[in-house]
């Protein structure tokens, strides 16, 4: 298990992580910051200058996987103190810790802004040393901590810090991760060791937008749908995500819209991606999804415009295709989001 200590920058969580080391037996301190200056050293220079250490996808995999090679050592749990703002991060951290089967305790330490800020001032002679980042870095990074509450809140155990010292805070931490809180649900999606075949389903409301969900384990956006399993019918297998993912059973067979080949990039092995049209939804039925809980947060319908704004790229381009499919009563064959052949 990893118990990850989130909050504000200066907010005391590697305090607490080192007081929680006498408080939960075979724990391990895993501070992912030092994969950092390693890290940056390797890469070139426009990469390697990123302010952030979290904005390096390389940094984000490599902390998923330094966690569970640590784990082969050492019996665990590992106390993680690093600041998680951005929610697509936390999928994209969580979901690759939970495909490796390392459950997450997720804990927010969380104190009134003028404490905080008056704690990140008595740090004001060694704030960002090491680190790579100016001084003052930490009360710059205040006003993107309030605006993840909303979501830290509820995706994490809260334990409030006002007026209690390190050792304090973490007898608190140790007492909720015994009575499991903060343990988060996320589908265990073991990543491919070969090529894949993918099937999306786009359903429709009364306006013609496309309904989109967001996943738990994974940044971005997506359409409802998965991997085909081993022998089953591409169509059918969309069919079978819709109904596990929404509740919904669709009365027929979803039409194909597009094929798209999705090109091999290490460490992904890439492979075929379908999208069929599943038709439309009424208000009263969309009323009645029923999403599960560890693998999707929420749903919504989405112009083409404003889908641009939720999906990836490469999901996106597809999502155009698709729709530029159904319009013309076709089906259409894409390579690397690229329409071929006729």
């Amino acid at each position: 298990m990893i118990v990850w200590l989130n909050g504000a920058f200066g907010a005391g969580k590697t305090t607490t992580a080192h007081e929680l080391l006498d408080l939960l037996p075979g724990s391990t301190l895993y501070d992912p910051e030092v994969l950092g200056p390693g890290l940056r050293s390797m890469l070139p220079p426009d990469r390697a200058e990123a302010e952030d250490v979290r904005e390096l996808r390389s940094w984000r995999r490599l902390l998923a996987d330094g966690a569970a090679a640590l784990l082969a050592e050492v019996p665990g749990p590992l106390i993680t103190p690093v600041s998680l703002l951005r929610q697509e991060y936390r999928d994209e951290i969580f979901g690759a810790l939970a495909a490796r089967r390392i459950p997450v305790c997720h804990v927010l330490l969380h104190c009134a802004p003028a404490e905080l800020r008056t704690r990140i001032d008595g740090r004001a002679c060694w704030a960002g040393a090491g680190t790579g980042r100016p001084p003052g870095w930490e009360v710059a990074q205040l006003p993107a901590y309030q605006a993840a509450l909303p979501w830290l809140s509820a995706d994490a155990h809260t334990v409030r810090t006002d007026g209690l010292g390190p050792g304090e805070v973490a007898v608190l931490v140790a007492a909720a991760v015994r009575a499991g809180a903060g343990a988060l649900d996320i589908v265990q999606t073991p990543e491919p060791s070969a090529e894949t075949l993918a099937a999306g389903v786009l359903l429709f409301d009364e306006h013609g937008r496309v309904l989109l969900v967001d996943p738990t384990y994974k940044p971005g956006w997506e359409f409802p749908g998965g991997v085909v399993e081993r022998g089953e019918p591409p169509a059918r297998a969309g069919m079978r995500e819709v109904a596990e993912e929404l509740g919904i059973e669709l009365a027929a067979v979803p039409r194909l819209l597009l094929v798209d080949w999705e090109q091999p990039q290490p460490p992904g092995f890439g492979g075929l991606r379908l999208l069929f049209d599943g038709g439309r939804l009424s208000a009263s039925r969309a009323a009645e999804l029923v999403l599960p809980a560890g693998e999707l947060r929420g749903w919504r319908f989405a112009t083409e415009s404003e889908a641009a704004g939720l999906l990836p790229p490469v999901r996106h381009r597809r999502l155009t295709w698709a729709l530029r499919a159904r319009e013309r009563g076709t089906t259409l064959n894409l390579e690397a989001g690229v329409p071929v052949g006729a």
